[in-house]
This record gives structure tokens, sequence and C-alpha cells, in this order.
């Protein structure tokens, strides 16, 4: 036991922490997106994928739990690495070079996840916490996306998103031992696309809702 909370107390314990759970959330933003493109299906496509999710009953809880936990240990351990770094490095550098590796996806990781997560609390608020009652997951979803200020902060927020992933896919590779210079070009370049198909998957969909309002 000891062996274990030293290591997850350690900086290298902590950046596993944030691969796995990272991983996870690739996997989640992967599942998410193509249920949600049954909404090119029409109406009733929407309403029956997630009313078969809904059936799922305690198993979609299970996993709602499972990854409620591994978003709150991802956000409290960035939260720690950043001001960590903040601590070890007190002064900014006069010049911020990109050597390194360095993309704006890195340098901007604590910001955009600050960001996400607002957006994520927002988006449940406005999606999974209210009234299902005499409507439908369809309704909820068009009466939303025909507000042009919340189709303006979507689409923002999955560029966001996409910015995020851009470094997180390949980073979470490299701290779990994927760092061959043979493989990681390849990683990044999967974890590039990755974050456009995220960024335009998603991004389009309230522009598709909103155009058929």
């Amino acid at each position: 036991m000891n062996w274990i909370t030293g290591t997850l107390g350690s900086s290298i314990g902590k950046k596993l922490l944030m691969a796995v759970t990272g991983f996870s959330f690739c996997g989640f933003l992967a599942a998410h997106l193509a249920g949600n493109l049954t909404i090119y299906g029409g109406e009733d496509a929407f309403n029956s994928y997630a009313a078969h999710l809904h059936a799922l009953g305690p198993l979609l809880t299970v996993a709602e739990l499972v990854l409620l936990t591994f978003f709150i240990v991802h956000v409290i351990t960035g939260l720690v690495l950043f001001l960590g770094n903040l601590k070890a490095r007190p002064v900014r550098y006069a010049v911020n070079k990109s050597a390194g590796g360095r993309t704006f996806g890195s340098a901007t990781m604590p910001y955009t996840g600050a960001m996400l997560l607002a957006f994520i609390i927002f988006h449940l608020m406005n999606f999974h916490f209210v009234d299902k009652t005499n409507t439908t997951v369809f309704t909820i979803v068009s009466n939303a996306f025909a507000n042009t200020g919340y189709v303006v902060v979507y689409i923002l927020a999955m560029v966001t998103a996409a910015i995020h992933v851009s470094h997180g896919f390949w980073s979470a590779f490299q701290t779990v031992g994927a760092n061959h210079p043979k493989y990681i070009p390849l990683i990044r370049m999967t974890g590039l696309a990755f974050a456009v198909v995220v960024g335009i998957g998603f991004g389009f969909l309230p522009i598709y809702i909103f155009l058929l309002a």
C-alpha cells in the first residue's frame, strides 16, 4: 500500500493518473460523438439512441459514477501539477520558446482545462439536469440550440476541447512509456486527427440543429 501511495504522490504518479483518466475521456468522447451523430438520422433516431442508453439502467449509473470519479481525479491532479509547476518556477521566462516540442496545446493545457470544466458544468445544467417530463431528448437539444448564444458558446467550447485533446492525447501515450522516436510522430498525428474529429464532429452539431430550427 505504501508504494502505491508513494507512487501516486510523486510527480510521475500524478502524470500517470492524468494519462489514465485522459485515455478514459478520449474513449468517452469517441463514444459520445458516435451516439450524437444519430441526430442526423432525425428525431426518431436520436430519441431511440437516448432510450437505448437509458435502458441500461444501473450499468449507465455505474459508468457515470466511474466517469465522474475519473473527472474529479483528473481535475484535482491537473490543478496540483499546475500549482507545483508554478511554485517550482515562480518567475516566467523572459522569452517563451517553443523548443522541445512545446505547442499551443501544451502551453494552454491548464487554461483550456479550466474552460472545459466551466463548460461541462454549464452543459450538464442545460441537458442532463433539466426536467425531462413530457418532452424528448431531441426537443431539449433543439430548444437549446435554437439559442444563438448557446450555439456560439458550444462551438467555442468544442474548439477548446480540440486544442486540449491535441496535446493530451499524445502526451498520455508519452507518459505511459510510448515515447520511442519511431512512434511519437505517428501518435502526434493521430492525436491531432482525433482532435480535429472531436472539434468538427461536435462543433457542427449545434449548427445543424440551429439551421433546422
